[in-house]
């Protein structure tokens, strides 16, 4: 499967999916370790009532802490417009992901509520980053998501030097292209080989666990009973794959 091939309907499902059902979904095909492919907790969702968002990855990285190190150029918060073309590069709907470079990230935000205007108008629904963002309050009603490291007050010397090449986001590497997931959960990349079978397979683990759930439940729940519920559903589902 190449890069933007998942159909925008496709998309929409990975929407209505839990992070959480979607990596055990993903679990299934085997295509990578189960301690691999989500950034840890140190990535939060900041807009934790909205729905998931799915989209293709545009990315950069940056730095806050100090002014640019360019001879002869001085500091501009937005004089990066060469970054705009690259991000257009990518398959909409986009995610931008952005790795913050200084230790320790996160003194600058780079994007707050003009740069979120910006990037929605390149058809971004959404940033990832160990940095800082902020101007919430101004960003929440326009549904642009945020993952990131924490909130800061002012962008400080936050400015891009670097675009489209691999980044790492609490500990999740992620590449130009790649399938972006996220709720309010945290966020994880989606194998494209496989991206097209994993919300069918993620919804039959959902019935499973509501049948389980269901027995639960009932007023003739026992443990026997859940024991072999568990047998029948993994036969079930082995001799479905």
């Amino acid at each position: 499967m190449t890069k933007g091939s998942v159909k925008p309907a496709q998309l929409e499902q990975f929407r209505r999916l839990s992070t959480c059902l979607v990596a055990s979904a993903i679990e299934t095909f085997r295509v990578r370790l189960p301690n691999t492919g989500f950034a840890n907790s140190s990535i939060k969702c900041i807009f934790r009532d909205q729905l998931a968002i799915a989209g293709y990855a545009a990315t950069a990285r940056m730095r806050s802490s100090n002014p640019r190190m360019e001879a002869g150029k001085s500091y501009d918060y937005y004089d990066r417009t060469d970054w705009w073309n690259e991000i257009l590069t990518i398959p909409a709907p986009r995610v931008v992901v952005i790795e913050d470079v200084d230790t320790p990230p996160g003194l600058g935000a780079f994007v707050g509520e003009v740069h979120a205007n910006i990037l929605l108008a390149l058809g971004c629904i959404g940033i990832v980053t160990n940095g800082a963002v902020r101007d919430l309050a101004d960003i929440r009603p326009t549904e642009f998501q945020m993952f990131a490291g924490n909130v800061s007050v002012s962008h400080a010397y936050s400015h891009v030097f670097d675009f489209g090449g691999t980044v790492e986001v609490g500990g999740l590497t992620v590449r130009p292209g790649d399938l972006v997931h996220g709720d309010c959960h945290g966020v994880q990349t989606v194998p494209l080989e496989i991206a097209d079978k994993v919300p069918a397979a993620a919804r039959e683990i959902r019935q499973r666990r509501q049948n389980l759930v269901g027995l639960r439940r009932s007023a003739g729940f026992t443990l026997d009973k859940l024991r072999q519920t568990i047998r029948d559903t993994a036969v079930s589902y082995q001799e479905s794959k």
